[in-house]
């Protein structure tokens, strides 16, 4: 995991801690908490960023493999189109040589 990930981890292991004080917690930890699950909410935004980057990133590589060999056979996946089946939520592939 990345440094990110590991704040966000212990940031919810501290946000638990409290918590299961329940009516024992101070008025400082209860002004903590409050604090604690504003940075909770703040690093989950920047994971899920850090994991959307990396989908495309990985997306993109992917699709380079993929027209790299298709290259081979004068095709690219831009000759090919997924159309999902909103009923099943199935895809069919569809060929189209522009």
């Amino acid at each position: 995991g990345s440094d990110i990930d590991g704040a966000l981890e212990d940031v919810r292991t501290a946000i638990s801690l409290i918590e299961a004080k329940g009516g024992g917690a101070t008025k400082a930890e209860l002004r903590t908490l409050a604090l604690l699950k504003a940075d909770e909410m703040r690093l989950k935004k920047l994971c899920d960023e850090k994991m959307e980057k990396l989908k495309t990133e990985t997306i993109g590589k992917l699709k380079d493999l993929g027209n790299s060999i298709l290259g081979n056979f004068g095709l690219s996946l831009d000759n090919f189109q997924a159309v999902q089946d909103p009923k099943t939520g199935g895809y069919s592939i569809n060929f189209n040589n522009n």
